[in-house]
């Protein structure tokens, strides 16, 4: 695999004068303004018999700007000012004009549009000319390089109890002071790519260079990113380079009339779950697209990373489907592996942290392919985090199959523990995949219908809301603490935000009923949301201080399946969770670490699930100091009771 990499980096530098040159055609694709006030055009549409630029400018004649054909399937046009202005005014509609093979004429986005607009009384997109008089300028650097992620997960749309699609605007005003008060220091945009369909979530991109417009204007994100930055909030963007929709008129699908261009042509160019386009990752157009494009995103918007999406997909020729991963090393290595796809993974990463080595990427990749998160150079994938994807699947399987007694704590810790400690992994009880229609919540599978009746604090507290509760703080807590060395959280589940998440469609009448996120419920001192957001800021705000995330794994030194206690250390601090469903201890003994203490450590609450502040029962003295012994336990020679 490295010797593939090598191979197209050495072919890069020879043939294109190296990746710096190869990476910044997102500066002269597409529509572009020149200094002198010109416009210089750029295509790459190999199946076109004849490329030319129509729109406002010229009073949509198809035929006055033709472009000049290059090699390699290229097409290129020059237009020159006029009395030394833009021929192109800023806000100008466009279209490519592609003669296809057939000698029909198709007027097509170009792949390279930075902002395309959909006017309400239409079903298609126009590409709008963005070349404002003066374009945002960020004021606040990038943060540094974090070494403990706690990321939010969040969509720009649905970030307002209004039912309606929310602005950038209000991201930046309303949604970031949250995420900043909540202690997460990283934000990962979901939807930002242009997507025509909104209730694709955003994985349906029709137009891969433009920010979407639904929410605002590119400068509209530029402002919500830089006042991110001056937060100290790292931005992450959700990036989908797995596939493209099948949108032709909006889309890359069919630019030059061929079933090909950007991807592969006949069955291996579609994906059959996801009815979507697929690209062939060995065509050098299609790596220059694909390359410039995180480029554009880190350079032009000050992005700080990306997270990839369907990077499963896009390792295999079978897309996961229909596949099992079982841990064996077979499974990852063979014929069944695409490796253009993962060459291109490589080659991203490469580029990323040698032009921009502040950024940060991360792989969702279900299959637990080996070495994704190693360095290039050892033959690894680059990525520097992956996202643990067992986690949330083993707490809906114990939820939705056990009984609290039968929960095994073995498992749990299994679960939470069984990952290549070389490799950085993304904890997370639940993300966006599990507040989707069709799937619940962990706190609408804990407390279900009673959410809709028992969630206010003049209401009695009902058993099966005082376990909700309960079992939802605890989760999160063990999870970040033991899960990974990143955290992840989707937006409002942090205080257990009801019901599902569901876009408006065909199906449910385009209501924007469920698409929507309800912060006010936190504002409420008559709802018992704000006590999970408070447990939730504070376990934050305490891996803030100590650092548990990057610190080095934990020591579990219980898993006690009968009185169904989890022990472990990490970074100093001591967590025990009891999670028997009606067995409370009194001098309880654990095991502290370092085992080797010359001295008495004295031990004191810093986090209780069960304070009154968190709707707990506040049986614990908070002023109670516990001090360390001399007593063996578990094979450890030093202890505390509890």
């Amino acid at each position: 695999r490295y010797s593939l990499f090598s191979n197209h980096l050495k072919n890069i530098e020879e043939s294109e004068g190296g990746l710096d040159k190869f990476t910044k055609s997102y500066k002269t694709f597409g529509v572009n303004q020149l200094a002198d006030g010109g416009i210089y055009c750029k295509e790459w549409a190999p199946g076109a018999e004849a490329v030319f630029l129509a729109g406002d400018f010229n009073g949509w004649n198809p035929f006055s700007h033709p472009y000049k054909k290059l090699e390699y399937g290229k097409w290129e046009l020059f237009i020159p000012p006029e009395d030394g202005c833009s021929p192109v005014p800023h806000g100008s509609k466009l279209k490519v004009v592609i003669r296809a093979q057939n000698g029909a004429l198709l007027y097509r986005i170009s792949p390279w549009a930075r902002y395309v607009v959909r006017d309400e009384d239409k079903v298609n997109y126009d590409w709008v000319h963005w070349n404002p008089p003066q374009s945002y300028i960020h004021k606040n650097p990038s943060p540094k390089r974090l070494k403990s992620l706690r990321i939010y997960e969040s969509h720009v749309g649905i970030a307002s109890p209004e039912g309606k699609v929310a602005s950038y605007k209000n991201f930046t005003y309303n949604v970031l002071p949250r995420i900043k008060d909540l202690g997460y220091n990283c934000v990962q945009l979901m939807a930002i790519m242009e997507h025509a369909y909104y209730a694709s979530f955003g994985y349906q991109v029709t137009s891969f260079f433009a920010a979407s417009s639904r929410y605002g204007t590119p400068d509209d994100l530029k402002e919500m990113i830089d006042v991110a930055h001056s937060m100290g909030i790292t931005v992450l963007l959700d990036v989908v380079h797995s596939h493209a929709s099948k949108n032709s008129e909006d889309g890359l699908n069919q630019f030059d009339g061929t079933d090909s261009c950007f991807f592969h042509s006949g069955y291996r160019g579609n994906h059959q779950l996801w009815d979507s386009r697929l690209f062939d990752y060995a065509n050098w157009e299609v790596l220059r697209f694909l390359l410039s494009n995180l480029r554009m995103w880190i350079e032009d918007y000050r992005f700080d990373g990306f997270r990839f999406d369907g990077v499963t997909s896009m390792l295999y020729h079978h897309h996961g489907i229909g596949t099992g991963f079982s841990g064996d090393y077979n499974e990852y290595f063979g014929l069944h592996v695409d490796e253009d796809a993962l060459c291109y993974l490589m080659l991203a990463n490469h580029m990323i942290n040698s032009l921009h080595p502040e950024c940060i990427t991360i792989a969702e990749d279900v299959s637990g392919m080996p070495a994704l998160c190693r360095p290039v150079a050892e033959g690894g994938g680059g990525f520097d985090y992956r996202l643990a994807m067992a986690i949330p699947d083993k707490w809906i399987q114990i939820i939705k199959e056990l009984k609290d007694e039968d929960w095994n704590m073995g498992n749990i810790v299994h679960t939470l523990t069984n990952r290549r400690h070389e490799e950085k992994y993304i904890a997370y009880a639940e993300s966006h995949d599990q507040a989707l229609v069709g799937d619940k919540t962990l706190a609408f599978r804990l407390m279900d219908a009673e959410m809709y009746t028992n969630m206010s604090v003049l209401m009695p507290l009902t058993p099966v809301i005082d376990r909700g509760i309960q079992l939802h703080k605890m989760i999160r807590l063990i999870t970040h603490a033991l899960g990974g060395e990143s955290y992840l959280n989707f937006m409002g589940n942090e205080f257990g935000h009801p019901e599902w998440l569901d876009f408006p469609r065909i199906g449910n009448n385009e209501s924007y009923h469920y698409a929507r996120r309800q912060f006010n419920l936190t504002e409420d001192d008559l709802l018992r949301y704000k006590f999970l957001n408070a447990f939730d800021r504070d376990m934050n705000k305490l891996e803030e201080r100590f650092g548990w995330l990057a610190s080095p794994q934990a020591y579990v030194s219980e898993k006690h399946e009968s009185n169904k206690v989890i022990a472990f250390e990490r970074a100093g601090l001591i967590f025990i969770f009891n999670f028997h469903p009606y067995q409370s201890y009194v001098d309880y003994r654990v095991v502290i670490w370092p085992s080797s203490l010359t001295v008495a450590f004295k031990y004191k609450i810093l986090l209780d699930s069960d304070a009154g502040e968190y709707g707990g029962h506040q049986r614990l003295d908070h002023n109670t100091e516990y001090f360390s012994e001399e007593y063996p336990h578990n094979y450890r020679p030093n202890s505390i009771m509890v």
